[in-house]
């Protein structure tokens, strides 16, 4: 493989961990939130408002079930809006953070569903109020969880960044596409392929190792 190769390649992993990096934030900024306020809507829970909750969740559902790709190139308008274009990196940007934050929601309602209602209302009879609990009971007792779903959410972006490069998204998906498939350079598809193991395995790793440490079972 050429000096030149290696170059796109290393600049491929920059664009890709660019994507990845800032949707991730975005999307757990945005996806976390969301995901109490699923919780904490819900039937008999401390804010309960069942229509909104019924709604905002038809609204999660039908954004989660939507293909990436078919996402990508639905909301192109509203791309060129938010980023002034529809290709490059900053443009896949906006579709892996629309894609990211209701799966994360998801997850993040499933994991604080997870903590033991005794605790719940232990705070609730002293007097706790509904951030109280939200920021003293519910988010410190589904931490580990939380962090095991963010390390999902980030290694689904992974995926998606690749697949963002087939429609110029830029990253190591769009050189596997220009150069490994179209030039049928196999060595370009190895590395990418294998630059992508790679990066899902320290996510994974690090997820773990984080989640682990934050168990206090």
């Amino acid at each position: 493989m050429s000096q030149d190769m290696l170059m796109l390649l290393v600049e491929g992993l920059g664009e890709t961990f660019y994507m990845v990096a800032v949707s991730s934030l975005v999307s757990a900024l945005l996806g976390i939130p969301l995901g109490v306020i699923l919780v904490i809507t819900g039937k008999g829970h401390i804010k309960e408002n069942l229509l909104f909750n019924q709604t905002l969740g038809a609204i999660v559902n039908a954004a989660r079930s939507t293909p990436f790709i078919i996402l990508m190139v639905a909301i192109i308008p509203f791309t060129r809006i938010i980023v002034g274009t529809s290709i490059g990196t900053n443009a896949a940007i906006v579709p892996l953070t629309i894609a990211a934050i209701p799966f994360l929601a998801r997850v993040v309602e499933s994991a604080i569903k997870e903590v033991d209602a005794g605790l719940i209302e232990a705070a609730q009879s002293m007097g706790a109020s509904p951030s109280q609990i939200i920021l003293k009971v519910l988010i410190p007792e589904s931490r580990p969880s939380i962090v095991l779903g963010i390390t999902l959410t980030v290694i689904s972006l992974i995926g998606y960044s690749a697949m963002a490069g087939a429609i110029g998204g830029g990253g190591l998906g769009d050189l596997a596409i220009r150069y490994g498939y179209q030039r049928f350079r196999a060595d370009v598809m190895l590395a990418t392929v294998v630059i992508l193991i790679a990066m899902v395995q320290i996510v994974q790793s690090s997820g773990d190792y984080f989640a682990h440490k934050l168990n206090k079972r």
